[in-house]
């Protein structure tokens, strides 16, 4: 259960496009501010995070880290994908290689199609 408020004062602009993408993935403004702002900050800590390593520790590190990469089918076929926001053929048929859950590749989709013919 929460019990600490956090406020803040926001753009109607900001608070619109909030509200739009909390929409998307079914959830309330609250929600998908928390979440987001969570994410964020243990990005920033984690980007900040030092450890030590003794001189053999850091020879295995380095070791791991100079070695040839291995082959892994399933990040070639992500990284051959097309992200939906780069979309340029028709929306309808990125739909099976989308990363969104359906419902919302199929909205995003139909957005799409709206302002291509606008």
């Amino acid at each position: 259960m929460r019990d600490i408020a956090i406020n803040l004062r926001a753009q109607a602009g900001q608070r619109d496009l909030i509200d739009q993408a909390a929409s998307q993935l079914g959830r309330n403004r609250s929600d998908f501010m928390l979440e987001a702002a969570c994410e964020k900050a243990q990005n920033v800590l984690l980007d900040q995070t030092f450890f030590a390593l003794d001189a053999k520790a850091f020879a295995s590190f380095a070791a791991l880290c100079d070695a040839p990469l291995q082959k892994n089918a399933a990040l070639d076929a992500l990284l051959d994908s097309t992200s939906p926001w780069d979309v340029k053929a028709s929306p309808k048929t990125s739909l099976k290689n989308s990363p969104l859950p359906r419902k919302t590749a199929v909205k995003s989709a139909k957005r799409s199609e709206r302002t291509a013919t606008t």
